[in-house]
């Protein structure tokens, strides 16, 4: 449908009329619902369709984000309150509904705007789209675009396996945050040009478990006509599991949770048991949903500190979200042939070793047990000598930092190559590299870390009071780094094949060349940039079942 009140603020979609605001010279919608609450009965269940609304609804203030654990490095917002009411997301385009640059092949017109789709990340744990690093008022003042931010389940409650638990009278189903967001997505098809927005001309990108998000869509049939373009920015491509592994995370969960003094009290516990019983499948429906954050909180540090280099919570390989694994989709070359993006940042494991984060293997120690646990998971492969061939790729190993690149180059950048080479056979792919940081970060030993190309996506810098990047100075360098990612990132959402601010062409991946756009304080063209590491790791493809 399209967008016929004379009041260029209300938008008319499916379920009702929603009024925005313009805010800092853009139109802004915040708090749309896009499907039912998944509480109660809908707990642990695909996804429905939200209820509809008489008159016009106020979309000025950001919907609830997702259950979480409170978590140092990502803060929500100031006002922003977390519930199981989490299905909301937010609109932002243009000032003016002025001819749009669309080039899509879909339901859209040539009178429409590109739409981008943010899929945020946060370990599959923590995050929302409200915030302030994720606003996306620059990308559509400065590209003429259309900007979608969702949310979507998290933790326990979007990506913790509980089928293996389903019975005739209880269901429990699968990858409930990647259904949100294909739910997300198809609200997007349904309602997008009410806003100004192209349907047929929809780039999905994402960072880190957004990243994640991304590329393990692309090789989900139930994604297909939901998007056009794809680009992913520091995904943990291979950290997707099995379900068999999936059912014993899920079974220790259950033991991790214990039982609330409300939910059945001494019943089922024996006399001489002592310390909390074990939370049974149906008390998952009625258990407070901070109670299930805590417990998958305790549960990420538990794994990743038993097995080095995975993750508790994670998508799952289900026979129907997730046909197989990913990493076997793109070897196949059965995912979606789309155009895409992909690309890591240099010193992505700099932010996990700072805060002593499980999450990443950082010492000698766990980097060892990180090939223990890949020599259990993976039988076939040969990592007696793997080991010692990769560690040797990294001249200071094991001294200095370098357990960390190990880890960086195993959770981050060895995937993002692999899927890089296996889907340009089938697709236009690009590859970057963000090397750039500021005085103030490279002095700390923090650098080019996880997350840090985020601020020059958006153009969004200094956030926070506390934000020191710049207190070496760094600033003019960062705005122009950021005007040309920003170009690049909107001429691939147009479909320019991704050109520079001058028209400089951004040379496609593959096997022979390898050509990988280096973000540093310009930009570079570099032929298989870490030639002698990434032949070291070879084509091993890391990944657990």
């Amino acid at each position: 449908m399209v967008l016929t009140n004379s009041d260029p603020l209300v938008a008319s979609t499916a379920s009702g009329a929603v009024r925005g605001q313009l805010l800092n010279g853009v139109r802004s919608w915040r708090g749309i619902p896009y499907g039912a609450p998944p509480t109660g009965p809908l707990r642990f269940r695909a996804p429905q369709p939200p209820a509809p609304w008489d008159g016009v609804r106020d979309a000025l203030h950001f919907g609830n984000a997702a259950p979480q654990h409170e978590n140092k490095a990502v803060a929500l917002p100031a006002g922003v309150t977390q519930s199981e009411d989490c299905l909301y997301l937010n609109v932002t385009a243009p000032a003016t509904d002025g001819p749009g640059t669309g080039t899509g092949t879909g339901t859209g017109t040539g009178d429409l705007k590109p739409v981008m789709v943010w899929i945020h990340g946060g370990a599959y744990v923590a995050g929302s789209n409200a915030q302030p690093l994720f606003d996306g008022t620059h990308l559509v003042a400065n590209g003429d675009v259309v900007f979608v931010a969702l949310n979507y389940r998290l933790g326990a409650l979007g990506f913790l396996d509980f089928s293996s638990f389903s019975t005739p009278e209880l269901t429990f189903e699968t990858n409930l945050g990647l259904r949100d967001i294909l739910a997300g997505l198809t609200w997007v098809q349904q309602n997008i040009a009410a806003f100004g927005g192209d349907p047929g001309d929809v780039t999905l990108f994402g960072e880190s478990a957004g990243g994640g998000c991304v590329t393990t869509l692309l090789t989900s049939p139930a994604a297909a006509g939901l998007f056009h373009r794809a680009l992913a920015e520091s995904a943990p491509a291979t950290s997707v599991y099995g379900p068999e592994r999936a059912a014993r995370v899920a079974a220790r969960v259950l033991e991790v949770a214990g039982a609330p003094p409300d939910a059945g009290g001494a019943e089922g516990r024996r006399d001489d048991e002592e310390g909390p019983r074990a939370v049974t499948p149906a008390e998952l429906l009625t258990l407070p949903a901070e109670v299930l954050s805590q417990a998958a909180f305790e549960l990420v540090a538990a794994v990743s500190a038993d097995a080095p280099g995975t993750l508790a919570i994670g998508p799952v390989v289900d026979g129907d979200v997730v046909p197989v694994h990913p990493i076997e989709a793109y070897q196949a070359g059965s995912q979606l042939p789309l155009p895409l993006i992909i690309g890591t940042n240099r010193d992505e494991a700099s932010l996990f070793r700072l805060m002593k984060s499980p999450l990443m293997p950082i010492t000698q120690t766990s980097v060892h047990a990180m090939f223990e646990q890949i020599a259990l998971e993976r039988p076939e492969l040969d990592v007696a000598a793997l080991e010692p061939r990769i560690e040797g790729a990294y001249p200071h190993f094991p001294h200095h930092r370098t357990p960390s690149e190990v880890s960086r180059d195993a959770g981050f950048r060895m995937p993002s190559i692999w899927l890089a080479a296996a889907h340009s056979r089938v697709a236009p792919t690009r590859m970057y590299r963000f090397d750039h940081s500021t005085p103030a970060l490279r002095l700390l030993g923090i650098g080019a870390t996880h997350g840090a190309e985020i601020a020059y996506v958006f153009g969004n810098f200094e956030i926070t009071k506390k934000d020191f990047s710049f207190r070496l100075g760094g600033r003019d360098a960062a705005h122009r780094l950021s005007a040309v990612i920003q170009h690049r990132w909107l001429a691939f959402a147009r479909g320019h094949d991704a050109v520079g601010p001058g028209g400089e062409p951004w040379p496609l991946y593959d096997d022979a060349t390898r050509s990988t756009l280096v973000f540093d304080h310009g930009e570079t063209v570099v032929d298989d940039p870490d030639a002698a590491i990434r032949t070291a790791w070879g084509d091993t493809v890391v990944s657990f079942e």
